[in-house]
């Protein structure tokens, strides 16, 4: 066997190795079962903005209920628009809102949580610094400034 034919017989793998290879770097690259030939999207396209709460949350609200006590809470919130934080409740809260750990707010309205993250109230805006809604027991409970 001539030297030129030996190399040809060991250059030969090796070339068809590294062409396979360099093809495994490309983003683009082929997987079984995809069910699609194109590739899928880098980012999925962004909903809109959550809306932010008709007033900013950070700060002291009292929690009221009729027919009960009330309390002071610490809302805390990371901007002016942000839409969900934390909640520092204080002693003598109504019901089992000395629970109270988490606020969110959506479309829905103001959404007060607990340290199990489960829903206490729904509230709804019902004027400048304000916030009224049911719990799920249907005690009447207001937030305000």
């Amino acid at each position: 066997m001539s030297l030129a034919m030996a190399f040809r017989v060991v250059s030969l793998p090796v070339f068809v190795c590294a062409s396979l290879l360099a093809a495994c770097s490309g983003g683009d690259r082929m997987t079984l079962g995809s069910g699609s030939d194109s590739p899928p999207a880098a980012n999925p396209p962004a909903g809109p903005a959550a809306k932010p709460p008709p007033a900013s949350m950070a700060g002291r609200w009292t929690l009221s209920a009729t027919g009960s006590t009330s309390c002071g809470m610490t809302f805390g919130a990371s901007n002016p628009d942000s839409t969900e934080g934390t909640i520092a409740p204080g002693g003598g809260c109504p019901f089992n809102f000395f629970t109270s750990r988490k606020w969110s707010y959506t479309e829905a309205g103001l959404t007060l949580r607990d340290h199990t993250a489960q829903a206490l109230v729904q509230l709804v805006p019902a004027g400048p610094n304000r916030f009224e809604g049911k719990t799920g027991a249907g005690q009447d409970v207001a937030l305000s400034r």
